[in-house]
């Protein structure tokens, strides 16, 4: 029994400190990037010993990977790409939800929010945990946009025509978040809170419906 309460107790130590590293890390990584960050930094704000991150990751890589995996994990079990949408939703709602989804995620602030930061920075320096991430989750997010737009322009639309409209409706999103510095200082009553939020899902799924139903017409 004795035996048994001490394996408990330690396993209990062994998880806490598992989650305090990848807290801080994930911190770390989002304010200075993975090639700044140092082990040192990392353990001091998890409070752990400087050995911590090789003893439950193995290495700093392979807890930049696991901390870029997680974020974006968290990221969408808090934003799911169809927000539980019926199979019956129309074409306008799948599209809707794929946007504002999307916007809640990369602008999503306050505890374990790490996510829009940390692919900001993925795309400026990109490392061998992008990989993963690509032919995984963002591999799901890619086909559910893809399917999207198919719907719209038709089933006779060639894959590199969805594969780029796609694209363009997601490089709206991005714009907003990667430009925002600039946005704010060239439209200072600008904000991204979740009404605005809204305000800009609602915006971008009418203008990107309209393009895409135009440019199916154009190209019958």
């Amino acid at each position: 029994m004795v035996r048994q309460a001490n394996k408990a107790k330690l396993d209990k130590a062994h998880a806490a400190t598992h989650g305090r590293l990848l807290d801080a890390s994930a911190e770390v990584f989002a304010e200075v990037g993975f090639r700044a960050a140092t082990v040192r930094e990392i353990c001091e704000r998890a409070g752990a010993n400087i050995a911590a991150v090789n003893y439950h990751f193995g290495d700093k890589e392979r807890l930049y990977a696991e901390v870029l995996k997680t974020a974006y994990v968290r990221a969408l079990h808090k934003y799911p790409v169809d927000f539980g949408l019926p199979k019956n939703a129309t074409i306008e709602q799948r599209l809707e939800v794929f946007v504002r989804s999307f916007l809640l995620r990369v602008f999503d602030e306050g505890p374990h929010s790490h996510h829009g930061k940390l692919m900001a920075r993925e795309m400026i320096e990109p490392t061998a945990a992008l990989d993963s991430i690509v032919h995984t989750v963002m591999g799901r997010q890619a086909q559910a946009i893809m399917n999207i737009v198919r719907d719209l322009l038709g089933h006779s639309a060639t894959e590199e025509r969805c594969r780029l409209c796609g694209m363009s409706v997601v490089s709206q999103v991005l714009f907003y978040h990667n430009c925002r510095p600039v946005i704010s200082r060239m439209f200072p009553t600008m904000k991204f809170g979740p009404k605005e939020i809204e305000r800009l899902a609602a915006h971008i799924t009418r203008f990107s419906l309209a393009a895409l139903r135009n440019y199916s017409e154009a190209t019958r």
